[in-house]
């Protein structure tokens, strides 16, 4: 991509970004032999200790296990006020229900919802054109939206383009400006906006040079909390995240266990 007019390079980390631990969740699939439920518990233990204020704990609606820890996490996780517990769910009805279900009685959960953007998933996964797949992530923040305000509020959003790195800007930026239209971000309930590096495809200036773009042309900029999540299949997933802050990112989900 071409942005002659980068600011990135030239600037300095000052403030440290809010940090989101996904071990529990990303990071637990990665390894070879996962964590049952009493591991999990260790972990998100020890997370709490570490200072963490947000945490995501699992994928709720993909499985029975998944959906049992969270509960745990929420009626005897002996959560702080002021932590929130994170799920992930894909952009599907019938999986969002499962998830209120599995956060009732949580303090400031963040929903975090998502759906595959790339051209390649869009031609081969859904065989659906940009404004079908828009239409799939505009659905899922309405019915997101609805459902928190009949739980009677304090839930928090989340949405990611997945595969953010394999999709043009512009459609990615279409797609995030509509699910920002639907939630209406305010000064008191930013919109997490995450721009994953689903799969590393180019060098970590690259994606700086993505995130900065989406920072500069993003809605309702000053309601957003631009959010990174660096994989690490070129082992350059730190770097990226440092370059990416750089350019005008606020949060970083990251795992121990890369």
């Amino acid at each position: 991509m071409n942005i002659p007019d980068r600011t990135w390079p030239t600037k300095t980390i000052t403030k440290a970004p809010v940090w989101c631990s996904v071990d529990l969740r990303d990071g637990n699939q990665a390894l070879v032999d996962p964590m049952g439920h009493d591991r999990k518990a260790r972990m998100f233990h020890l997370l709490l200790e570490m200072g963490f204020k947000e945490i995501e704990i699992g994928f709720p609606s993909a499985s029975q296990t998944d959906f049992d820890f969270a509960r745990w996490c929420v009626e005897e996780g002996n959560v702080p006020a002021d932590v929130s517990l994170q799920v992930l769910v894909q952009c599907r009805p019938e999986l969002i229900t499962r998830t209120f279900e599995a956060l009732e009685g949580a303090n400031r959960p963040i929903v975090h919802f998502y759906n595959s953007t790339s051209e390649l998933q869009r031609r081969v996964v859904f065989a659906k054109d940009v404004r079908g797949i828009k239409q799939i992530a505009v659905d899922a923040a309405k019915m997101i939206t609805d459902m928190a305000a009949k739980a009677g509020g304090g839930y928090r959003f989340e949405y990611s383009p997945e595969s953010f790195t394999g999709t043009e800007l512009e459609v990615a930026l279409e797609i995030c400006n509509a699910v920002i239209e639907v939630v209406k971000p305010t000064p008191d309930n930013k919109l997490i906006i995450n721009l994953p590096s689903t799969v590393e495809m180019a060098t970590p200036n690259v994606y700086a040079d993505q995130i900065e773009w989406m920072c500069r042309n993003l809605d309702n900029r000053e309601n957003l909390i631009v959010s990174l999540h660096p994989h690490n299949d070129r082992g350059t997933g730190i770097a990226a995240a440092e370059l990416a802050l750089l350019a005008g990112a606020d949060r970083v989900e990251g795992t121990l266990f890369g």
